[in-house]
């Protein structure tokens, strides 16, 4: 079984692999094609005009976080109910590569169990542009549960109580230092 070390460490090579023109065998170094699902595969990276998409991944404890940016048009956002299909598949499409990348690299397989539907922010730039983020987490099944530590854990609270007895104290009661000689200010009320 892999060390957690060692899995985060596939995660990221595997999502270091989706580059902007990772998807045309001659511009990646092993000569082979990856296809991700994303926007910008479409043409070629250097001659047309480019599609702003993209992924990034984090990690938090247990849970491998994946965020999609892109840029699309209000036409695309209003297509009636078409849009978030669209949206869920590419999100879908990610995690298959990330597996399909992962299973390459480390010749062990990636579980990925999600945690909720996928969150789905569009915002307008122009009357015809919109910025689209997209996100959702995942639990990787297959770290050890003991060796990893979820993340939003209460903490203890560490403080002393000589401070909790300082901090009582206040302004007005704490102890001056002897080299003061400013009168006493008047209360305000």
């Amino acid at each position: 079984m892999a060390t957690t070390l060692e899995i985060i460490q596939g995660i990221a090579q595997a999502a270091s692999h989706a580059y902007d023109g990772s998807h045309i065998a001659k511009y990646n170094a092993d000569g082979e094609e990856r296809k991700i699902g994303l926007r910008r595969e479409e043409g070629d990276p250097i001659l047309d005009s480019r599609v702003i998409d993209g992924f990034k991944v984090k990690f938090k404890g247990n849970k491998l976080c994946i965020t999609y940016q892109s840029e699309i048009s209000m036409k695309e956002v209003h297509k009636g109910g078409k849009f978030e299909n669209e949206m869920e598949q590419v999100m879908a499409d990610i995690v298959k590569f990330l597996k399909k990348e992962y299973k390459t690299i480390t010749k062990n397989s990636l579980s990925l169990k999600p945690l909720g539907e996928v969150d789905i922010f569009v915002q307008p730039v122009s009357r015809t542009r919109t910025d689209l983020r997209m996100y959702q987490e995942f639990e990787i099944t297959s770290l050890d549960k003991k060796a990893v530590i979820s993340v939003g854990l209460p903490s203890e609270d560490t403080t002393r109580d000589i401070t909790k007895k300082f901090l009582a104290m206040g302004r007005e009661k704490a102890k001056k230092p002897s080299n003061v000689t400013r009168p006493e200010e008047k209360k305000k009320e």
